[in-house]
């Protein structure tokens, strides 16, 4: 199909330069050469739109998760962060950037950790999405009360969590 285009384009060419196509060995070779050169064209012209695609729908979605109204993490089975956005991040009350690596476990409060505790391990036992109520504070300072959902994915068994502070709710 590529070719065939390549081909299309190479005659127009062809006709506005007026040079007729020769069958001589030397000719065909400059033929093919030149149809090979118009097809790298067509699929750098692909690949640059493909690109620019990639890049649209990748701050799309980074903007989306970024700063999305939810606290959004990812863990591992014993409830270490590999990432998070602005809002989780702001719910823990910290940097995102010091987040990564810690135990989320960290971040329970005593109150909430058996809470905590049996919700992960149902999360990661039962592969369906699970949801609990928990409060979020470490040294007897309360951050807020939050809606948690979460479910895992892939091989690499990787926990997507979802936080909502409903603390207003809760007044």
């Amino acid at each position: 199909m590529l070719r065939m285009k390549a081909e299309e384009k190479l005659k127009e060419k062809q006709k506005k330069t007026g040079v007729p196509i020769i069958e001589t060995d030397t000719k065909r070779l400059l033929h093919e050469l030149q149809v090979h050169q118009i097809e790298l064209e067509m699929q750098n012209e692909e690949l640059i739109q493909a690109n620019q695609t990639a890049e649209l729908a990748l701050k799309k979605y980074t903007m989306l998760y970024d700063f999305a109204p939810m606290g959004y993490f990812t863990l591992d089975f014993e409830g270490c962060i590999s990432e998070l956005n602005f809002t989780g991040a702001e719910m823990l009350g910290d940097k995102r950037f010091s987040l990564v690596d810690s135990n989320f476990k960290l971040f329970v409060a005593d109150d909430s950790k058996s809470v905590f505790n049996d919700f992960l391990n149902k999360v990661f036992t039962s592969y369906a999405k699970e949801s609990c109520e928990i409060i979020l504070g470490y040294d007897q300072r309360v951050l807020c009360h939050v809606y948690l959902e979460a479910v895992v994915i892939g091989d690499d068994r990787t926990c997507l969590l979802s936080a909502v502070d409903i603390s207003s709710f809760r007044k």
